[in-house]
């Protein structure tokens, strides 16, 4: 796992800390390169779960983003959204 010069994974809660071992994984199984690009800095929309630190984005991968984003989905389950970007991948922890 890289993390994007500037950006603090000191403050994400417990809960989204879990997201990042599957993420890491699931870039892993793919040979994709893994780097955290945003957690609650920069611009994020209003209500957006990272000014709340549950939430982060990672770069999208080169080769088969949709694979990594359903793979990424399947470990984390139900309580996680995982939404890929145009130019990247929001996790964030979101139970209904």
């Amino acid at each position: 796992m890289l993390i994007k010069a500037g950006v603090d994974i000191s403050r994400l809660n417990r809960e989204i800390r879990r997201a990042l071992h599957a993420a890491e994984t699931a870039y892993s199984e793919d040979s994709e390169l893994f780097v955290i690009t945003s957690t609650y800095e920069g611009t994020h929309g209003a209500g957006s779960l990272h000014y709340s630190n549950d939430a982060f984005d990672s770069n999208r991968p080169e080769k088969n983003p949709t694979s990594v984003a359903k793979n990424i989905r399947g470990r984390l389950g139900t309580h996680y959204d995982v939404v890929l970007e145009y130019d990247h991948i929001h996790i964030e922890y979101d139970p209904k």
